[in-house]
């Protein structure tokens, strides 16, 4: 078995103080993901999602966030996926935003809704055609016997669809996830790390400090 005991660093980027924090906590998040796509992380739009199966098993998986106000957090996937079936019976669900280059972290709690047709069409217009394919050859989280049998499909849409615009399948669509809680962490040295937590209660946003 691997020790890794001694895998530790230090936290010394900054701090979080209550005096600091506006009252909305859209407002924060907005200025912490300005920052985290500034500090030139690689991916700073990607969240850990976890949902729930039917037995009471958690699952999580990265997603990319692709729009955030005040109605929620938006990203897209195969309406197929095990995710999807998860929040068709369970649309309480967990996001986790890692920013670890910049020592700090977002999370959040709340549900899922399908977007309309005509947000995901909005969208999906806008993805590079390659990627719009790709969104076609995949059956997401089915059993399939090898990588090949992905390559070929897309090669066979890739003609098909090669003079024209690739339509918007049925089985793609995104979802939202409306907030009920917001929790932003900042790292600190001798593990005093500095958490605040937005709950939401009826309009109303309230904050806690909690202990790290």
């Amino acid at each position: 078995m691997a020790d890794l005991s001694d895998v530790r660093r230090e936290y010394l980027k900054g701090g979080l103080r209550r005096k600091d924090l506006p009252q909305d906590p859209l407002v924060l998040f907005e200025r912490w993901m300005e920052q985290a796509a500034e500090s030139g992380l690689s991916d700073p739009t990607a969240m850990s999602l976890a949902t729930v199966d039917s037995e009471g098993q958690p699952y999580q998986r990265i997603v990319l966030l692709k729009r955030f106000d005040h109605n929620g957090m938006v990203f897209f996937t195969n309406l197929g996926s095990r995710k999807a079936k998860h929040m068709a019976t369970n649309p309480k669900v967990s996001l986790l935003m890692p920013w670890h280059e910049i020592e700090r972290q977002v999370h959040i709690t709340g549900r899922a809704e399908k977007l309309s047709k005509t947000e995901v069409l909005e969208y999906f217009v806008t993805r590079p055609k390659d990627s719009q394919i790709g969104a076609w050859v995949s059956q997401q989280s089915s059993r399939i016997s090898a990588r090949q049998v992905l390559e070929s499909k897309f090669l066979e849409l890739k003609q098909k669809f090669a003079k024209g615009e690739v339509p918007l399948p049925d089985f793609w669509g995104g979802y939202r996830v409306r907030p009920d809680s917001l929790e932003f962490w900042q790292g600190g040295d001798r593990r005093l790390h500095d958490r605040f937590l937005y709950s939401r209660e009826a309009d109303q946003w309230q904050v806690e400090r909690l202990a790290p």
